[in-house]
């Protein structure tokens, strides 16, 4: 099967309005191309495609003492532990909270177990941040991190701004700044010098323009994650290209080297939900944004990567791990099969149905190659 021809394919379908992609197996770089609005050297925001490299620079350091899993992440973010969990809102609209019985600990924020959410697919944070005037999070503000807990640490599944607290916990354990930290750990050790907070006046020159789909076709809109940020945004804020991103993945395949040991990508693959909590579909409350999401009964995730409990014909083996980024943006590792893909548009909302459609024949084709 030809894997340039499914990215034509999509574009000549309509089904998105620009596409890059690359794949590797444990040999090298198998292919690398873009079609329509989109080169393989655009860059691109990566949206949440971001949480691994901010889970990885966690992971280093864990590796080096300085961070630990399953401590209270007070203990190194303090601000984390003067929130408390939601439990309804009075007559006026105030939020109604209690101090929670357990503290939320890196392996809650890597696993999405924290109890912190997002507006995008929950109606209390979106009440929440309407009724206290707090800033959303794309705006890379403080504040947008002052929501709280939505059930107690560890109990449930919720997708949210865990990652970005991360991000946090990184920076206050290597002393660094969080772009400067990923640039010395882990884009200059993996030659990644497209990917960064900060778009630099070559990676300018190859921004891609993000589009969302019109009745008569794709309309440009302005997007950028703030230049100047309170925080980086370590649970989105990242631009790189399919390229830069395929060396990460590349690596994490080969089992972490050169950022990683062995046996941390071995406990990062694994999953660290408790017994009995399900990743839950998300009902999206901000539809330009993302579409609903549902997932294959089983999911797991380990940390920062959702885990398929099956294999997917024609794709990828099970124990896969894999994400993706707002702008239709997804990737995969498949330890057992030794393949990792990268496939990106810059198209909104997330989880559009026929970017996804469009994915799924690249990922058969590269397999189908392999």
């Amino acid at each position: 099967m030809d894997i340039a021809k499914t990215l034509q394919d999509a574009i000549d379908s309509g089904a998105v309005p620009g596409v890059a992609a690359a794949a590797a197996t444990d040999k090298g770089v198998i292919f690398e191309g873009g079609a329509g609005a989109l080169r393989p050297d655009s860059v691109i925001w990566i949206a949440s495609m971001t949480k691994a490299v901010t889970a990885a620079a966690a992971m280093q350091l864990v590796e080096r003492g300085k961070l630990s899993l399953d401590k209270p992440a007070a203990e190194v973010v303090p601000e984390i532990g003067t929130k408390g969990v939601l439990e309804g809102f009075d007559r006026d609209g105030k939020a109604i909270t209690r101090k929670p019985v357990r503290p939320v600990t890196l392996r809650h924020l890597l696993t999405h177990t924290s109890g912190l959410g997002y507006d995008t697919w929950n109606a209390d944070v979106m009440k929440y941040r309407q009724a206290a005037g707090i800033p959303a999070v794309g705006s890379c503000q403080n504040a947008a991190l002052t929501t709280p807990l939505l059930f107690e640490p560890g109990e449930r599944w919720e997708y949210g701004i865990s990652i970005d607290w991360v991000g946090k916990m990184v920076e206050a354990a290597s002393g660094q700044r969080l772009d400067r930290y990923m640039t010395e750990r882990l884009f200059a050790p993996l030659g990644m010098s497209d990917s960064g907070f900060a778009i630099g006046p070559a990676q300018r020159l190859r921004k891609a323009k993000m589009h969302t789909r019109g009745a008569g076709g794709f309309n440009v809109m302005e997007h950028e994650i703030p230049q100047t940020p309170e925080f980086h945004m370590g649970g989105g804020g990242l631009y790189s290209t399919v390229g830069d991103y395929l060396k990460f993945t590349s690596a994490l395949l080969m089992g972490g080297g050169p950022i990683l040991k062995p046996e941390t990508m071995k406990l990062m693959s694994r999953n660290h939900m408790a017994e009995g909590v399900l990743c839950r579909p998300l009902e999206s409350q901000l539809p330009h944004m993302s579409a609903d999401l549902d997932f294959v009964d089983g999911m797991r995730w380990g940390l920062s990567f959702m885990i398929n409990p099956t294999a997917f014909p024609g794709r990828r083996s099970a124990n896969s791990l894999t994400w993706g980024g707002l702008a239709n943006s997804y990737y995969w590792i498949d330890p057992a099969r030794r393949v990792t893909g990268v496939w990106a548009t810059q198209l909104l909302p997330f989880y559009d149905p026929r970017a996804i459609e469009a994915f799924e024949a690249f990922e058969r084709a590269v397999y189908a190659s392999v």
